[in-house]
Formats: C-alpha cells, sequence, structure tokens
C-alpha cells in the first residue's frame, strides 16, 4: 500500500508548518525569508518527542521568535506507531536546558530524525496501565525538575580478529598438550604400558634339542633318533567324542573305546577344564598327515621325536630305552642321558589372538637355540654283537638254560667289542618285555665263578714265587678244610702233578694245596689286583660289585672253597677282565664301552675315559700262565677241549659256579668258559657263562666260546698260529 501523502502541520495559531513552500519545495529552509528559525525550532525535537517549541512553553519560556507551533509527531494519526523514535536535537543538549539562539547567530538548523532502536533507553515505552483498584497516579513531575541523565555509550563491539587469535591460541596449546602426552606415552611409558599385558601376549614355543644317537665302533647306528608326530586333543573343543574316536582308531592303531576315554572332558586340579591330552606319540609324519587332513574339531598335531633301535634286540640290554619324552631309563640311554639329551630351546614371542595368532611385527621376540644332545660311538661291534647274540641263544635253547652271557674284549685295550645277554628284548617296544629281559647279565649275573677263578690262584702263587711253572705236586684224592671233603673229578690218587695237569683235569685238591702256600691274604690282595670285589665302571649303570670274603671271615672250609672259586663272589665281566689281564702280559685294563663322545653342536669328537691299568702280574709269568692254560684245551680228557679252535692256539678254564640270588643258592649249576686266542699272541677274550637249573650248563660254554673266538679271529683277520700248542705232562715222573 503506498505511503499515504503527509499533510501540511498547523500549529496552534493556524498557520501551516512544514510546507514545500517554506522550505523551498525539499524541506530545506530559505535563506532570508521570516519563520526560518521557527521551523528549525519546530523540527528540533527533545528526547521525550516534543519539538523545542513545546519543551520550553512546558518550562515557561519563551520560544524563539515569539511565535508557539505544535507539530504533531509524524505518525501520529497512524494511531501511534510503535517505531516512531524520539528525535534528539543534534547539538546534543536537551531543549528544556537550550538557551534562546540569538537571531543573528541562528542561521539554519537542520534536525535529522534518529529512529528509535529497541534496546535504546531513550524510546518511547508505551504507557503502563494502572490496575485496578489502585489510587490516582502520582502527578508528574515537571521536566524542568529532573536531573538530566547522561546518554549511555553505545556498547564497544568486540574485535574478531582477536577473538581468532585467541580460538588459535587454544587450539595449539591442545594440540601440543596432546602431542606431548604421546611422546611420553610412547617414549618414556611404553615399558609400564606395554609391559602390564606382556604376559598374556606372549607365546613360548619349545624348540627340542634332538637326541644323539649310539652308534657302534664302525659307525653304524644302534640307535637314534627319529622326527615324529604327536597327536594331542583338547577336550573343550571336540563335539563328538565317539564319532572322532573312530575316525583316529585306524590311524593310530588303538582301538577307538580307548581314544574316546582319552577325549573325556576332566578338570585339573586347580579347577580348570583339562586343554590337553595326548593320544599318541611317536607317530609317523605321512600318518599325521592323514590326521590333519580329516580336519577334526579339537584334534592337533605337533613335532615330537622317535626313539628307533634299528636292530631290535641287537645289544638292547646294553643300549637300553627311553621314555616317550626321550628320557633314558635303562642300559647307556639312562647312564649317559645328560650328555645324549641336550639342552631344549625355546622361542618367547608377542602373538594376536584369536585368528591373529602370529607374531607381531616389532613385538618382543627372543630366542633360544637348542642344543643337540651329543652321541656316543660304543666299543661294540655291531656284527660281532649279532653273532654273539645268536650263537648264545643257541647253546642256551639246548641246556634249557634261562639266562646267559657272552663277552668279547680287545686284549691291548679292554675295549668290550661285544656284550651278548639272554634272555633279551626288542628295544623298540620294551613295553612288551619283563623286567628280567632286560637286564645286563654281564654286569648284573653275580655267581661263585666256580673253577675260572683258579687261574687267580696259579698266578699270585707263581708271582709270589710259591710255584714255578715246572713244579709238581703229589695230589691226594680228597682234602678236609675245617668240616668240608674237597675232592677231584679226576683222581690223582696220589700221584706227582704238574702244574698245566692241575688246571687240564681242574684238581680242587691241587689249587688248594698251592693256595696254602700262598696263604689268604695274599690270595685276597691278588683278587682285588685282578678286579674283583668291585665294579668295573664300564659304564653300565647299576653294576654289581661283587664279594670278596675278607680274612677275618674266613672259617675251617674257607680255606678249601675261596681258591677253587667258591664263597667268592664275582660278575662275568670281572672274571673275563681278569684273564684279558694276564693275556696283556700281566697288565690290567679296564674294560670299557665308549669309545668316542662326538658333539651335537660342531661334530667334534673326543675319546671317551682312559681306562685304569695296573700290573698285576709280570710279562713272563702272565706267559707262563697262559701256556699252562692251553692244557685244557690240548690235553686229552681235558675239561676244555670243545672250546678249541681249529687253526689256532686256545688257552682257558672251564668252570663250574653256583648261583646266589638275595642270598639264597639257586637250583642247577652256572658253566662258563673263558679263553683268550691266539694263545702265543692274545687279541682277543672270550667269556662265556650258562645257568641252567637242570645243569649242563658247562657242555654248552665250552662250545658257544668256540663259535664265537673263531668268528671273532676270521672276523679281524687274525692269521692262525704259526706253531702247534706244546705237550704237555699231567704226572711227571
Amino acid at each position: 500500500m503506498p505511503p499515504r501523502a503527509e499533510e501540511p502541520r498547523r500549529d496552534p495559531s493556524g498557520s501551516r508548518r512544514g510546507s514545500s513552500r517554506a522550505t523551498g519545495g525539499r524541506g530545506e529552509p530559505r535563506t532570508g525569508e521570516p519563520g526560518v528559525q521557527g521551523i528549525s525550532d519546530a523540527r528540533a525535537y527533545t528526547p521525550r518527542g516534543r519539538t523545542v517549541r513545546e519543551e520550553r512553553q512546558a518550562a515557561g519560556r519563551p520560544t524563539a521568535g515569539g511565535a508557539e507551533q505544535r507539530r504533531t509527531p509524524r505518525g501520529a494519526r497512524a494511531g501511534g506507531d510503535p517505531f516512531r523514535p524520539a528525535l534528539q536535537v543534534l547539538d546534543g543538549g536537551r531543549a528544556a536546558r537550550r538557551e534562546p539562539v540569538p537571531a543573528a547567530r541562528a542561521a539554519v538548523v537542520r534536525t535529522v530524525p534518529t529512529r528509535a532502536r529497541p534496546d535504546d533507553d531513550d524510546a518511547p515505552r508505551p504507557p503502563r496501565r494502572r490496575p485496578p483498584g489502585r489510587g490516582p497516579r502520582r502527578p508528574t513531575r515537571p521536566a524542568a525538575g529532573r536531573s538530566p541523565r547522561k546518554p549511555r555509550k553505545p556498547p564497544r563491539l568486540a574485535d574478531p580478529r582477536r577473538r581468532l587469535r585467541l580460538g588459535t591460541l587454544l587450539v595449539l596449546v591442545l594440540f601440543a598438550a596432546i602431542g606431548i602426552r604421546l611422546v611420553f606415552l610412547q617414549a618414556v611409558d611404553t615399558p609400564a604400558y606395554a609391559g602390564g599385558g606382556l604376559a598374556n601376549r606372549l607365546t613360548r614355543v619349545d624348540l627340542p634339542a634332538p637326541r644323539g644317537a649310539i652308534y657302534d665302533r664302525t659307525g653304524a647306528p644302534l640307535a637314534n633318533s627319529v622326527e615324529a608326530r604327536y597327536v594331542f586333543a583338547d577336550p573343550t573343543q571336540v563335539k563328538d567324542r565317539t564319532e572322532t574316536a573312530r575316525a583316529l582308531s585306524p590311524l593310530l592303531g588303538r582301538p577307538a573305546s580307548e581314544l574316546a576315554e582319552r577325549m573325556k572332558p576332566r578338570t585339573l586340579e586347580n579347577g580348570k577344564s583339562s586343554q590337553f591330552e595326548y593320544l599318541a606319540r611317536g607317530v609317523d609324519i605321512p600318518t599325521a598327515k592323514k590326521i590333519v587332513a580329516l580336519d577334526l574339531y579339537g584334534i592337533g598335531v605337533h613335532r615330537d621325536e622317535r626313539r628307533e633301535v634299528p636292530g631290535g634286540d641287537l645289544a638292547a640290554n646294553l643300549i637300553g630305552f627311553t621314555s616317550q619324552d626321550m628320557v633314558g631309563l635303562e642300559g647307556l640311554e639312562a647312564r649317559y642321558d645328560d650328555l645324549l639329551r641336550g639342552e631344549n630351546g625355546r622361542r618367547v614371542y608377542e602373538a594376536g589372538q584369536g585368528k591373529l595368532d602370529a607374531p607381531i611385527p616389532g613385538g618382543y621376540s627372543s630366542t633360544t637355540p637348542a642344543k643337540p644332545g651329543s652321541s656316543l660311538q660304543l666299543t661294540i661291534e655291531r656284527d660281532l654283537q649279532f653273532k654273539a647274540q645268536q650263537v648264545l641263544k643257541t647253546q642256551v635253547a639246548k641246556a634249557q638254560g634261562s639266562v646267559g652271557v657272552a663277552i668279547v674284549l680287545d686284549v691291548p685295550t679292554g675295549e668290550v667289542l661285544a656284550q651278548a645277554s639272554h634272555p633279551t628284548y626288542n628295544a623298540a617296544k620294551p613295553q612288551e618285555s619283563e623286567p628280567t629281559d632286560r637286564e645286563d647279565a654281564a654286569t648284573s649275573f653275580v655267581v661263585d665263578p666256580g673253577s675260572i677263578h683258579k687261574a687267580i690262584t696259579f698266578g699270585a702263587a707263581l708271582q709270589e714265587g710259591v710255584v714255578t711253572p715246572d713244579t709238581a705236586l703229589p695230589i691226594p684224592d680228597t682234602i678236609v678244610k675245617g668240616d668240608t671233603t674237597f675232592r677231584d673229578t679226576h683222581p690223582a690218587n696220589g700221584q706227582r702233578m704238574s702244574l698245566p695237569g692241575m688246571l687240564a683235569y681242574s684238581s680242587n685238591v691241587g689249587t688248594i694245596e698251592i693256595a696254602d702256600k700262598l696263604g689268604p691274604d695274599r690270595l685276597i690282595d691278588y683278587q682285588k689286583r685282578f678286579g674283583l670285589g668291585q665294579p668295573t665302571g664300564e659304564g653300565i649303570p647299576g653294576e654289581a660289585s661283587g664279594r670278596l670274603l675278607p680274612v677275618q671271615s674266613w672259617s675251617g672250609s674257607s680255606y678249601g672253597s675261596v681258591p677253587i672259586g667258591h664263597s667268592v663272589d664275582a660278575t662275568p665281566l670281572q672274571m673275563a677282565a681278569a684273564y684279558a689281564a694276564i693275556a696283556n702280559n700281566g697288565t690290567y685294563v679296564q674294560p670299557h664301552l665308549i669309545k668316542e663322545v662326538i658333539s651335537g653342536r660342531d661334530g667334534s669328537r673326543t675319546p671317551g675315559k682312559a681306562p685304569v691299568t695296573r700290573s698285576v702280574l709280570s710279562p713272563a709269568n702272565a706267559a707262563a700262565l697262559r701256556t699252562m692254560l692251553e692244557a685244557v684245551t690240548t690235553v686229552d680228557g681235558a675239561t676244555g677241549l670243545a672250546a678249541a679252535v681249529p687253526g689256532y692256539r686256545v688257552a682257558g678254564k672251564t668252570g663250574t659256579g653256583i648261583r646266589y640270588v638275595d642270598g639264597k643258592q639257586q637250583p642247577g649249576e652256572v658253566g662258563s668258559f673263558i679263553g683268550m686266542a691266539p694263545a702265543d699272541n692274545p687279541r682277543f677274550v672270550v667269556a662265556v657263562f650258562v645257568w641252567s637249573p637242570g645243569g649242563g650248563g658247562g657242555a654248552v660254554a665250552a662250545p658257544a666260546f668256540r663259535d664265537i673266538m673263531g668268528f671273532t679271529l676270521s672276523r679281524n683277520r687274525v692269521p692262525p698260529s704259526g706253531a702247534p700248542a706244546p705237550k704237555f705232562e699231567v704226572f711227571p715222573r
């Protein structure tokens, strides 16, 4: 709607104000025309909305020009415009305070209407209605009596640039604080925070050390370890025990019921559920791959080690066996377990969880390399060991014996070339054998050696000068010592008998008479020199020491029984070592099994512990004794004719002893034969013992010696003896 044209306003005298004529058509006063001062005053408004003239009239002051005009504010006709501002005089003064301006100085005064702002304190406010019941309004105080108020200064606007700078500064301070904190977390506090949960992130993987092997003297493996796998179950993850057991049974070779029982959930002592149960150990790698391909819930496969014994029962009583955890339990496996086992390594690293179960790049990682176990190279020769076991088994079966021993010693070095026991067992399956089958009879079989002990008595007598190789003594048929009568199986009827004849016919009476000349103290001394009464230290664990009867414990019969090998406890190995001393020109060499130790780290070889040696007989007396022992295998009617080896001179002695177990004498007898060949320059000593509850051990011991010694000589290419054995006279005149 177009604005309404403003009508000319009249003052109280009836004259018009504000017409275009007065202003020259543009609202500007014309210079020199009357009424300019009046118009100027009329247009000057006070803060209360009145003209200056009206304000003066209200104050009782004369108006300029003497005329009183009243000007109606604009917008009054419009019904009180709320936006009509209160005008103020341009010079800043209030109309009531203004002095009349002289006419000479009053030129042109222009007023500019100022619109009131909503927040202006000088803007007109609508009159407040007085609530009903109130008294009359207090009369308005004249404007002239009011104290003028100072105009309020307009609010000072904020500088946006300052706020921007302040905000930027605050943001920079915030980022700087965060950066410093991150530096502390990453550089200073990292060990503390990272270490707090490190234990939960660590994964430990054992790096098993391969167990060392056991080789024979030629380097052929007697026992070695091969890589295998073990199969385990996590009972908390197995979904169907029955079906899982049925799937694994044909692969593992175990009943499904047994496997299902192992997969049954169990609670450990700490109250937690078991998450690991072995199902099988030492599983072949191809079989393990088939199990992995089944992808069974809760079934896992991991690296393992299995001990293999290529020969089965070959030297099993010597080697022994290990547990499934590769811990030696018997034999050399137990004796040298620390050396064979080595030291396991370990890898510890940080890993994620769940599907991120893998090493964390840059995380904690530590690896301790495994130290492989060292290997043992024995003095045993595999082929000779096999032959000894085969011959022993055959001969023992003839006598229906229960225990047999065969030992082969290298004379100059004391090395054990073969050490067979019967019965034996398969070292790869020790659980299928009896404990008695696994004993090494050569070191645990304690017997009264019997007549093979006579060589010690004769050697001591020669060394002490009691007799000479040419000595001959009248030998009665019997001799009494204490309450016991001793007699010979080949009576001499009081004839003079030579020392070779006494050995050939195994004369008890002749040996006792020589021992009487020697005396018990010197006899015991030589027993100890020959190695009786103490373990040989060969290397087998649990070796028996035997027992010598002290002189103060001798009874009357002991003077007769001890010289002929009774009331003396010895092992087959001890007696074989004693004969090896005779064969070695009177020097005792400790029998031993360990030839070299092969390092598992660099393969370096270290010789085994040097054997203990000592002189027992002079070379001349040892040679004389060897010659006399040849009569046992050459004289007509001698006890050891069955031990003769064609083409070789053999010196040895037969024996019949008694076995005691826990101090109780066992039924039957222990037949034995120990000999050396070639007798003129001995290279090997072979000892054979056979215990037969029904008797007849002597009948099989000598033939077994012959077969084993013959094989040993031919395998080592020992040439036959160049000269025949001497002729012996049993009853010299």
